[in-house]
């Protein structure tokens, strides 16, 4: 049994649950964040006197729900005098229960019935429910609908805002100078004003009132705090070494009449005030990557020397200088210093640049204002549009509005979970909620999370809020730090790798301008295993299909050894699983790889939307000429060269022909008769099918019309082709064998026919870029039949996952290259001074503003610009960083890496390099160069011949081109015979032939009412739904069972109503209610199906059915039997046995819609009861 006085942060633990104080958390991976908030919340729920005093904020939906399901069950198990766990958090929690249970009955609140009286939601629903309640001054009015797609809104904001020049309006020159500076590409202004507008709530603050002298202070006062830090990380013992070096190297560089930096420092005598002169002494000791100076030569202002004496002297100020950076390679902050001396901007605006940062400036706020019109005509928001509305319902401090003042009344306690991942706009709403707050008042925020796990920056996370907020607190709400150190999650092998190698990896110091976290270590609660915790698979070239036979080969080792491990295989970006995923699928292992395979990269997608847009626009010659390549025409490269030729006007023996439609010129013999015979072959065919579609066209659906094409074309046909005959294009008569699926599935297909009918409006689609960025976010369809044993998600995916094996594979490639920006900004608190523990400290009420448009086509010479550019680089780096820590800490056992690095001949000898730029692996660097450089020296001459093979195969290999398509003359499979249908005189509904054969009609009556509001319930994923709502619905209830039949005697109806509250009340407060009730994978409520039985028809309902976790069907049928006095278990198997046929049937009848593994429950609301069985085929 594990005490509390055990677990080496314990004290720090109890300290954090006191709500007497407020606290900012640090919680590492496998800390038990989750756990720890929990016991807070129950803490606090002991000292209010409504539990609707204490908010706690999550970032997801799936996070509110497990808080609130956790405290629930505490609840639920502390009434129920469940024994005292030996877990020693569990003993505490339940404690905590027990004291939450006593204040409840004190109090009346009634909690386990009334779990939506605990006030846990997200962000974004905290700031849905301050509009709604202030519709007029937050500027919203009735309530449109949030989306998380609104990127054609973006866009169409940009095209209005670029639509008024034409206007003559006062901004026509700021968009003319915008347009000129951007050599006129009006695509790439409103892309980039698209790009703004998705981040507007980060800039819309600054670009008001900020004068040309304000922004040049800003300048100035980061070059003077540039100065300021580079001299106190100097020890005072070298600067007079440093400053004869430099001297020395100056006066050598002047002599030589050499074009250098460090001819500033010539005659230097103490350490420079100007950061020019701080450049050229980074020049002379950091070589241009940024790394420390290994040589020096004449370049440097080190000449080798002509006679003996002046060769001694050289070597002995190069000595010296070598001395130096030695003492130095240790201080990171320094070099990093130094480095970034190099890059720093001028202090001052040129003429040219503050006249185009004007513009943009001036013509930001005229986008947001179109953007506020397209939301107004579409109905519909974006999550920082509402983000903005709530802040403006809450005032300022200074002016609150009667909204926060009612808040600052009814909120005593505010908790935020995962709190490095706000941003600068849900920072400013937590610091409005708190402004009224006074010390000593006893209200508490209490903010939990981890910045070593801060990876969402894409979507606007600042994870230097975090570090501000431990440094200086919350608007004036001082917060007490805690670091919490126990890992309850891995075993001790990884908690050590871990910490070894996170020691190297992240910063020393932290940085709250650029994001830098320092490392925090862990203290392991599990023994190590036998075996190497880690693995490093070390590779020398960048060969994809080498690398997945490898992670493959460890996952097949691994379930070997461990069939019962969690596997899961992680990785920075979709496209590292391209291999992988057929590596895994050519040896038969199954996988659950959701939102992973990109539906858009799908082929048989990419005909799809090809076949769209042609079936809508007969003069798209590019949809057209794709329809004709895809598998079910196939024609080949010259036959569609011929086709074009004709269209182009320029056809063999045709050159007055008029330019025509390609469906037109397919449709002419006298064209089909130039091409090959396949070709005419195919066209003829093909032709008059396109043809009857195409006048189809406007008396159905975009979204009919092409599925019936589809289908028509043989579509279905090319989704599964194996061992099917396929042309070479250039040699018709060549075949070869496929023996592999090539073009996804008929799920896949379903997908995107579903995404067209949602987009198209009046039977076409208005916008396909705005279509295809859309679709671009959709993925194909999972393999939910796969258990969960093995696992494909991205890094971020993974965060608040674990697993009891991670292979994390791709670690070499670098990442996509960065977006350019319409404008550049960045604010850094002002730096005061130095702590003793080496941190810088800020003053957070004093900031810089650094501002730059974007760079002139071009040009590349701004300086400004380039300089925030590096900066965001470097907070590029440092997420990188945090991004592998995430990746190495989900692992529970063991952990795999994968990746290469880049061997260069030197000298006849094969040298290892560093790997690339912007990959990971080069940010683990530090830890594995050893693993790599051992792996090179054993493997050298195995590697080098194999690295000549693969160039000379490289050199012979030939790319396949063939093209898939269906053998020519293939036609449609038969239909099926035509049923022969006989009409019967009578349909059965079979579905309560049991339920209510021996049931009296109010049984009957009650059973249908809860039915019906289970059914509601299950639509509404329990969202809203509590014990106090169900009782305020009694007169409803009655109401409905009056409809029924049911006789209006006033005791016999209120006995009704009271089973039937009951019922819905057990249901959504029991653990296996909520479950069956709540969100669920491809829920269907009443599902009918309708088989033939006996020679009848039959009708069947199905009360609820759903997939859970491990792509099982459930079908689950509510029964509202009742059972008095004792041998519940033996009344419940009894029913069971009663059902079980029933149910298979259910079960049988599904599985030959989808062959899923199912499995039945009865449920019993009256009861909170519950029978389940897994569907073995029988026969029914």
């Amino acid at each position: 049994m594990t005490e509390y006085q055990d677990v080496p942060d314990a004290a720090e633990r109890l300290r954090a649950i006191d709500p007497a104080f407020s606290f900012i958390v640090q919680a590492p991976a496998g800390s038990g964040k989750t756990g720890l908030l929990i016991q807070r919340y129950l803490r606090l729920l002991t000292c209010v006197s409504e539990p609707e005093e204490i908010v706690a904020i999550t970032f997801t939906r799936k996070a509110a729900a497990e808080m609130r399901e956790r405290i629930v069950l505490a609840l639920d198990a502390a009434a129920a005098g469940a024994a005292s766990p030996e877990n020693a958090f569990d003993k505490l929690t339940g404690k905590l229960a027990a004291a939450v249970t006593a204040h409840d009955q004190r109090f009346g609140w009634n909690l386990i019935l009334n779990p939506m009286r605990l006030r846990i939601q997200t962000i974004d629903a905290l700031c849905a429910s301050l509009t709604r309640q202030m519709p007029v001054l937050s500027k919203f009015g009735s309530q449109p609908e949030i989306s998380e797609n609104v990127q054609g809104l973006y866009r169409d904001a940009a095209r209005a805002t670029i639509a008024l020049l034409d206007q003559g309006l006062d901004m026509a020159n700021d968009i003319a100078m915008v347009l000129e500076h951007l050599d006129n590409d009006i695509a790439r202004v409103e892309n980039l004003l698209a790009a703004m507008l998705a981040r507007r709530d980060h800039w819309l603050r600054h670009i008001h009132g900020k004068t040309r002298e304000e922004l040049e202070a800003s300048l100035r006062n980061m070059r003077s705090s540039a100065v300021n830090q580079l001299c106190s990380l100097l020890p005072s013992e070298v600067h007079q070494e440093l400053l004869a070096l430099v001297r020395y190297a100056a006066a050598n560089l002047l002599a030589e009449q050499k074009t250098s930096v460090l001819v500033a420092c010539d005659g230097l005598d103490k350490l420079p005030d100007n950061i020019d002169q701080w450049g050229g002494i980074a020049e002379l000791l950091l070589k241009t990557d940024g790394e420390w100076r290994d040589r020096v030569d004449v370049r440097q202002g080190f000449p080798a020397g002509k006679s003996k004496s002046e060769k001694e002297t050289a070597r002995a100020w190069k000595t010296r200088l070598s001395q130096l950076i030695e003492k130095f390679k240790t201080n990171q902050p320094l070099q990093r210093l130094l480095n970034n001396s190099r890059h720093l901007p001028s202090p001052a605006y040129s003429e040219t640049q503050w006249k185009i940062l004007g513009a943009i400036t001036r013509l930001l706020p005229h986008a947001v204002a179109q953007l506020k019109i397209m939301f107004q005509l579409a109905g519909q928001v974006d999550f920082s549009e509402v983000m903005q509305c709530a802040l403006v319902a809450l005032g300022e401090p200074e002016n609150p509005t009667d909204l926060s003042l009612a808040l600052d009344y009814r909120i005593k306690h505010v908790l935020i979970d995962e709190f490095q991942d706000t941003s600068i706009s849900q920072y400013q709403l937590v610091e409005k909620l708190v402004a009224e707050w006074e010390p000593g008042d006893g209200r508490s925020l209490f903010a939990v999370g981890d910045p070593m796990q801060s990876i969402y920056r894409f979507r606007e996370a600042e994870v230097g809020l975090f570090l501000r907020a431990r440094q200086t607190g919350v608007g004036h709400i001082a917060l007490q730090p805690i670091t919490l150190k126990s890992n309850f999650r891995s075993q001790r092998g990884l908690v050590d790798w871990v910490n070894t190698s996170f020691r190297q990896i992240m910063p020393v110091n932290e940085d709250v301008a650029v994001g830098a976290v320092a490392y925090a270590p862990s203290i392991a609660m599990h023994d190590e295993l036998d075996g190497p915790a880690v693995t490093v698979h070390p590779a020398f070239e960048k060969d994809r299909a080498a690398e997945a036979e490898k992670v493959v080969d460890v996952i097949a080792q691994s379930r070997q050894q461990n069939p019962q491990h969690s596997i899961a295989v992680l990785v920075r970006n979709r496209s590292h699983l391209v291999g992988i995923v057929a590596c895994l699928q050519s040896v038969g292992l199954r996988f659950r790889a959701v939102e992973i395979d990109a539906l858009d990269q799908k082929p048989m997608v990419q005909d799809l939307l090809m076949l769209a847009r042609a079936l809508q626009d007969p003069a798209d010659q590019l949809a057209w000429l794709a329809v004709l390549r895809a598998p079910w025409c196939g024609l080949l490269l010259n036959d569609l060269q011929t086709l074009v030729s004709f269209q182009t006007g320029h056809p063999i023996d045709q050159s007055d022909r008029k330019p025509q439609t390609i469906l037109e010129l397919i449709n002419e013999k006298s064209v089909r008769q130039k091409l090959s015979c396949d070709g005419s072959d195919r066209l003829h065919t093909i032709g008059e099918l396109l043809t009857q579609c195409v006048s189809n066209r406007y008396r159905q659906s975009l979204r009919t019309t092409v599925e019936a094409a589809w289908q028509a074309l043989g579509g279905p046909g090319c989704v599964e082709i194996q061992n099917k005959t396929i042309t070479q294009p250039d040699n018709p008569g060549v075949y070869y064998e496929q023996d592999r699926p090539v073009t996804g599935s008929v799920q896949d297909a379903m997908i995107f026919l579903d995404y067209l009918e949602a987009c198209e409006q009046a039977g076409n689609v208005s916008d396909w870029a705005d279509f295809e960025g859309g679709l671009a976010k959709l993925f194909a369809a999972a393999d939910f039949e796969a258990d969960n044993g093995l696992q494909i998600m991205t890094i971020h995916k993974a965060k608040g996952l674990e697993f009891d094996t991670v292979l994390v594979p791709g670690l070499g490639h670098p990442s996509r290259n960065r977006d350019k920006h319409l404008l550049r900004w960045m604010e850094q608190p002002r730096q005061l001074s130095r702590s003793a523990a080496g941190q810088y400290v800020f003053n957070a009420n004093e900031t810089d503003l650094f501002l730059a448009p974007i760079q002139e086509a071009g040009q590349d010479n701004d300086t400004i610009n380039l300089w925030l550019e590096s900066l965001e680089r470097e907070k590029e780096n440092y997420e990188a960083e945090r991004l592998l820590y995430v990746a190495a800490t989900r692992a529970r056992k063991y952990l795999h890496l994968f990746g290469h690095a880049g061997l260069k001949d030197q000298n006849g000898e094969s040298v290892l390099q560093e790997p690339k730029s912007g990959s990971l692996l080069n940010r683990l660097w530090p830890a594995v160069e050893q693993i790599y450089a051992d792996a090179a020296m054993q493997n050298q001459m195995q590697e080098s011949n194999r690295l000549i093979k693969a160039q000379e195969l490289k050199k012979t290999a030939v790319f396949d081109q063939s093209v898939l398509r269906l053998e020519s003359g293939w036609q449609l499979p038969k239909a099926p015979e035509p049923v022969n249908w006989q009409v019967t005189e009578k349909v059965v509904d079979a579905g309560d032939t049991i339920e209510f054969s021996w049931a009296g009609e109010t049984a009957k009556q009650v059973g249908s009412v809860v039915h019906r509001w289970l059914q509601r319930i299950a639509d509404d994923k329990l969202q809203g739904w509590d014990a106090r709502r169900i009782q305020s619905m009694r007169r409803k209830f009655a109401d409905t069972l009056l409809m029924h039949g049911l006789s209006a005697e006033k005791e016999a109806l209120e006995q009704a109503v009271v089973r039937v509250v009951t019922a819905l009340i057990n249901s959504i407060t029991d653990q296996r209610g909520r479950w069956i009730l709540g969100e669920q994978s491809g829920a269907q409520n009443e599902l009918r199906l309708t088989s033939v039985n006996d020679g009848q028809i039959a009708e069947y309902v199905i009360d609820r059915t759903f997939y859970d976790d491990h792509g099982i069907r459930w079908v689950i049928d509510y029964k509202t039997s009742s059972h008095e006095g004792s041998g519940l278990a033996v009344f419940l198997d009894r029913e069971q046995e009663r059902y079980a046929h029933q149910l298979n049937y259910y079960a049988a009848l599904l599985q030959k819609i989808d062959k899923r593994p199912v499995c039945m429950g009865l449920y019993f609301p009256m009861l909170k009861g519950w029978r389940a069985w897994k569907y073995r085929g029988e026969n029914v």
